[in-house]
């Protein structure tokens, strides 16, 4: 079975929207602003693209990330990397050429059953409301968080408020740096 990994930019209150910059929110590019940028603190990012072997994305986050991603030289290694954005309403002549493989899954069935297929790690960026109901339905193996300090308030998500027994997480990487990021990756106990 293939390990899910949810990767996110986090805020200490808990919000993903807007990390990078996106028009049209309220804290849009929190991630870089008044936040002295750390490298050490990111490596991360680099590892993920180097041990995923796909990118799983929501219809609104591959919207987002299509039309950018592809030509920016530090995510290089997603532009062959087969892609899955999971959307009710996408259709193929929706996606970007430019961006290599790319299946449209319609329902966290296809999901589950992407995760019982040969294959390394499959990464999901962004995609807060996708998040939500991978969680739900108990498809994440591991997060990838970078916590920033800061509280942002309203905003997306990254974990669903749905009333659902307790899970369990497990700490098997952290590391806090100077400009007071914090990484933490959990493995989920199923």
């Amino acid at each position: 079975m293939r390990t899910l990994i949810s990767t996110a930019f986090l805020s200490l209150d808990g919000v993903v929207e807007a990390p990078g910059g996106e028009p049209g929110y309220r804290n849009s590019g929190w991630t870089f602003k008044d936040i002295e940028f750390l490298p050490e603190a990111f490596d991360i990012k680099g590892r993920e693209q180097q041990e995923a072997t796909a990118m799983l994305l929501g219809r609104v986050s591959y919207e987002a990330f299509s039309p950018v991603w592809p030509a920016m030289a530090e995510f290089a290694d997603y532009r062959t990397m087969p892609k899955y954005v999971v959307s009710t309403t996408l259709t193929e002549d929706g996606l970007v050429s430019n961006w290599g493989d790319t299946t449209i899954l319609r329902s966290l069935g296809e999901v589950a059953a992407l995760k019982e297929t040969e294959g390394g790690p499959i990464i999901v960026h962004g995609s807060a409301s996708l998040n939500h109901g991978l969680s739900d339905a108990g498809l994440i193996d591991r997060y990838h968080l970078l916590v920033f300090p800061l509280l942002l308030g309203a905003g997306k998500r990254l974990f669903s408020a749905t009333d659902k027994d307790s899970q369990k997480l497990t700490l098997v990487e952290h590391g806090v740096y100077a400009n007071g990021l914090q990484k933490c990756v959990f493995d989920v106990v199923h």
